[in-house]
């Protein structure tokens, strides 16, 4: 038998064999799960139109951080397993972008003699913070993704993080629950701090820019360091 032959007869079976299973078509899921969220967001505007808005921003802020990957765990995460920095610079640039936003916001109430917007977010630092930041960071590394991550990461399936929203609920009711005697015993403690208060507005501008603006250099530093290393 000539080898042409023994190829000709073995190389169907091989195709076969060899031959992965097809995807799944997602588009028609796609158009159902889309339908069912513009549906439910006409709903949601017969309540309040301000519910539909929330929906629908939440869903496009869902999209962007699935597509991006962005992640602010992975921010601080990558520099020291892979020694990719990209994450990290993306997130002081929007540091830099919401710095801008917020002050023409602030400065504006201002000068107009109004209320600050927001000052009730201004609390104090104390060595609680301190801690709490530890902690929570290395829960974070430990379930994989900060609380923007789980969420996109549970949308996509993952049973990690669908463990990990669990226990992130849990804990969150859990501290609301005893935060009164935390902020009495710990966190009250500490200063308040407005840089404006302490710089002045346009102090305050370029401290926030010059720390941001180090730490984006150092970030870029820091990654060519690892790729010249490899």
């Amino acid at each position: 038998m000539s080898e042409t032959s023994i190829n000709t007869r073995i190389s169907p079976r091989v195709r076969i064999d060899s031959k992965k299973n097809p995807k799944k078509n997602q588009i028609p899921v796609g158009i159902g799960i889309l339908a069912t969220m513009v549906v439910f967001a006409l709903y949601l505007a017969t309540i309040s139109s301000k519910l539909s808005l929330l929906w629908i921003a939440g869903c496009c802020f869902g999209f962007i951080l699935q597509k991006s990957r962005f992640c602010f765990t992975a921010s601080v995460r990558d520099p020291y397993l892979t020694g990719s920095t990209s994450l990290t610079k993306a997130v002081l640039i929007a540091f830099a972008i919401t710095t801008i936003g917020f002050t023409a916001i602030k400065f504006g109430a201002f000068l107009k003699g109004q209320p600050i917007p927001g000052q009730g977010f201004i609390v104090p630092i104390s060595l609680a913070t301190v801690v709490g930041a530890f902690l929570f960071g290395v829960g974070m590394v430990i379930s994989g993704g900060c609380a923007s991550g789980t969420l996109m990461r549970v949308g996509e399936g993952f049973s990690m993080q669908m463990l990990s929203l669990f226990f992130f609920v849990v804990g969150s009711l859990w501290g609301a629950h005893d935060f009164g005697w935390w902020q009495t015993n710990f966190i009250s403690t500490g200063p308040k701090v407005f840089l404006p208060d302490v710089f002045g507005w346009i102090g305050a501008l370029i401290v926030q820019f010059l720390i941001i603006g180090t730490l984006y250099i150092l970030a870029d530093k820091w990654e060519n360091k690892k790729l010249q290393d490899q």
